[in-house]
């Protein structure tokens, strides 16, 4: 098995990802799934072989602040450390460019795993799609305890 993480340009891999987890496996529905970001962003996807299993899209923010959105794993590649080398790459592009923060919306239910990557929570829980969220947010550049975690 080979796993790499690459930039793409061909939106019709990410948003296949995006389809599969967000809109047939959690039931978001597909008008709140699609934005007008994904023109602008950078799209990084996970591949094992030749195969695509996660992705994330970057968004730089104002005032120095990249947000790190729409991260999906396929259910087969979930607890394989997968999803955390694409939080970390993500983090290491925002840090590259000179920003100051990278903040993201973690379901509440994966909070503990953007905890243990250097995020901290901050403001109230509150619905996105019918799903409970929580923002969360850490400095840039990483400790770097929280770089290796």
């Amino acid at each position: 098995m080979t796993l790499r993480i690459a930039e793409t340009g061909d939106l019709r891999i990410p948003h296949a990802l995006r389809r599969a987890v967000f809109i047939a496996e959690q039931g978001i529905p597909e008008p709140e799934e699609w934005d007008d970001r994904d023109a602008g962003a950078v799209h990084l996807v996970a591949w094992e072989d030749e195969v695509p299993v996660g992705t994330i899209r970057l968004i730089r923010g104002a005032a120095g602040t990249g947000h790190i959105t729409r991260v999906c794993v396929l259910g087969t590649h979930r607890g394989t450390g997968l999803g955390a080398a694409l939080i970390r790459e993500g983090l290491a592009r925002l840090e590259a460019e000179g920003l100051t923060r990278a903040e993201l919306s973690a379901q509440t239910h994966a909070r503990a795993f953007y905890a243990r990557l250097g995020f901290a929570a901050y403001g109230p829980e509150y619905d996105d799609a019918g799903i409970p969220h929580v923002a969360m947010a850490q400095p840039l550049p990483r400790r770097a305890d929280a770089a290796a975690g």
